[in-house]
């Protein structure tokens, strides 16, 4: 699964519910006299996007322009809205406001990271013919404009049925993919869409399967596929992973390490699906990367959202499960990965070599470059610059073959080429925090040191290099 993507800015449209999830964070120290109930001092508050507004989120953590449209309150919560909106980066020309509906605004009362109780204010009613015609007006031609189309429903009356079926009937017109993340238990409204994404609960209700094993799951799956006329059909599993339907059902299991809040986990698979399949990936990598934004952002407390960065990184901490040749990276690619991996505050560190015949003197070594930072990249010799460097006998594997051992290394996350006759300009490239190299350069000078924020020196393991083993072997031999 290669989490680079050709087009790192697709264009999507989400619409949907929009909703202000507020938060007031404090303390419980007593009981009130008043009655048995926790009195909790407020000792801050926060506001951030909800509903359809946690898509835009993790649309935009992802690093996708996104637009937004939807029919919200004309009402203080409303501007609000609008403002975290235009704070977020999201482009809010198709929002709408209505002098008859209230904002949708959810408090939670917080204490100790724990909820104590939540209370809503919001207008639940479909919105009017009138609503319609106006959203679909200004939202219809535009739609050739974006890669991909989500439609986030929370049940709030946004997504009627017209408007649901005038926007899937114009993409699919215009070969545009539309991805649902539905609500209730009628989905006829969202028939002729490229998927949904309903989890068990969701799936069961609208089937009227139990989905207690995996034939009622498949069941279910080719039903709503059937049914529909989707293209693909996916179930979220929680703790299980998800399923997606083609003409068979294929299971993906979590890959969730830490399970601390799965609120707004089906948000996060929803923007990874459709932050993927803009980027014309197949179904199958798609649900791959999904599972993983969503296994980020369910060890985070609250709504959140999961980075490239992020994703990459926790890839790499699952051990490398998808195959080794995804961890090597060309320079643009390795360029904007460590920018991400920065930006998240991981620590970056950079050793170089030939790396001829693996050995056990270079496992060590790479173990302990690992140690000093979170992310280790390996630059490699080229053939050519290792026939330069060693003569014309060398090297004995090819480049391929010396990258994709790094890379199956626990201790290596990326591994790059370089075809120079140092890795300067490699180095100037990554920048990276810590410069490892091997204890031989005591008293030298260690080509980059002016650009890495510190150079580290490791001891090779006696008796253990290359030219030995190739000595050892023309002596058998």
């Amino acid at each position: 699964m290669i989490v680079e993507f050709p087009n790192p800015s697709p264009r999507l449209l989400v619409v949907g519910d929009l909703m202000i999830d507020h938060y007031l964070w404090g303390s419980c120290n007593r009981i009130s006299p008043e009655a048995p109930v926790q009195v909790i001092d407020i000792e801050r508050e926060s506001c951030i996007l909800g509903g359809a507004g946690n898509v835009v989120n993790n649309l935009l953590a992802l690093g996708a322009q996104v637009t937004v449209a939807s029919v919200i309150g004309k009402d203080a919560n409303g501007e609000l809205l609008q403002n975290l909106l235009q704070q977020a980066g999201a482009d809010a020309r198709f929002l709408i406001t209505s002098e008859t509906r209230k904002t949708s605004r959810k408090s939670r009362l917080m204490a100790a990271h724990q909820q104590v109780v939540r209370y809503d204010s919001e207008t639940k009613a479909a919105i009017t013919s009138e609503e319609e015609a106006q959203l679909l007006a200004s939202l219809l031609p535009a739609l050739q404009q974006f890669d991909v189309v989500l439609l986030s429903d929370y049940g709030k009356g946004v997504l009627t049925d017209k408007v649901c079926q005038e926007i899937i009937q114009s993409c699919r017109a215009h070969n545009i993919k539309v991805l649902i993340d539905p609500k209730g238990t009628d989905y006829s409204k969202y028939k002729g869409a490229y998927l949904i994404t309903p989890n068990r609960k969701e799936a069961a209700a609208a089937t009227g399967l139990s989905l207690h094993n995996n034939e009622q799951l498949l069941l279910a799956g080719r039903q709503l596929k059937q049914s529909l006329a989707l293209a693909y059909a996916i179930i979220t599993l929680s703790e299980a992973g998800m399923a997606y339907f083609d003409e068979e059902m294929h299971l993906i299991p979590t890959q969730a390490k830490d399970v601390y809040d799965v609120t707004g986990a089906g948000d996060t698979v929803l923007a990874a699906l459709g932050f993927a399949l803009a980027n014309n990936k197949p179904l199958a990598e798609a649900c791959h990367f999904a599972n993983y934004a969503a296994a980020v952002v369910v060890a985070k407390v609250g709504s959140a959202t999961a980075t490239l960065g992020e994703i990459e990184a926790f890839i790499a901490s699952t051990g490398k499960s998808e195959g080794s040749e995804t961890f090597i990276k060309s320079w643009e690619e390795i360029g904007r990965l460590v920018q991400q991996l920065k930006k998240s505050g991981k620590k970056i560190v950079f050793t170089n070599g030939c790396f001829d015949i693996l050995h056990l003197g270079h496992v060590k070594y790479l173990e302990k470059a690992r140690s000093f930072g979170d992310v280790l990249i390996v630059g490699v010799n080229t053939d050519e610059s290792v026939r330069r460097l060693k003569g014309p006998e060398r090297p004995v594997n090819t480049e391929f073959d010396r990258a994709y051992l790094l890379a199956a290394l626990s201790a290596v996350d990326y591994v790059v080429l370089f075809g120079e006759d140092t890795p300067y300009d490699l180095i100037r490239l990554i920048r990276p925090d810590v410069l490892v190299k091997g204890g031989d350069y005591t008293g030298k000078e260690v080509v980059g040191s002016d650009i890495a924020g510190e150079v580290r020196l490791v001891d090779f393991v006696q008796g253990k290099s290359t030219t030995s083993v190739i000595e050892k072997m023309r002596k058998q031999g």
